[in-house]
């Protein structure tokens, strides 16, 4: 019955019955987790390369629900790379990514750059290439994700 955890019009692919499935098995199995997981759905699910060989899961979720998921994100995350050993998970709220402003070096060489914060760059530079691959693949464009140098002063 872990159908029930997408909400998607049309037919589920392959990737989207996985993750329900998986999201349905935590829901189930895992008691401090059953009551923020039991309303939440996912809207849809990709694999994408990240390079390497290496693959991660996108799961876009609707965005009424974002904030819901935000408050179990990271222990969500956690338990989804464990069933998917092989494979980074990252979380995206269903919608349209616009355009963004880009600052174009004296050799017109384009450059995009998201600062993280720093005191997640312990649980997330593993992570970073992952960013890249899937913020690549979503909107077309080169992107580089990195922590704010910390001066001594």
């Amino acid at each position: 019955m872990a159908s029930h955890k997408i909400a998607k019009n049309g037919p589920a692919d392959e990737i989207e019955l996985s993750v329900a499935q998986a999201l349905f098995d935590l829901e189930n199995n895992v008691a401090d987790l059953k009551k923020e997981l039991k309303p939440l759905q996912i809207s849809s699910a990709k694999e994408v390369e990240t390079g390497n060989g290496k693959k991660a899961i996108v799961i876009f979720v609707p965005v009424p629900q974002l904030k819901a998921f935000h408050k179990i994100q990271q222990r969500l995350t956690r338990e989804l790379e464990k069933k998917f050993s092989d494979r980074h998970v990252v979380f995206v709220a269903q919608r349209r990514i616009m355009a963004k402003r880009t600052r174009v070096q004296t050799d017109q060489k384009r450059i995009i750059k998201v600062f993280l914060d720093a005191k997640d760059s312990t649980s997330l530079e593993y992570k970073l290439d992952t960013f890249c691959a899937v913020y690549r693949r979503l909107t077309g464009k080169e992107v580089v994700f990195e922590f704010p140098a910390h001066h001594a002063e």
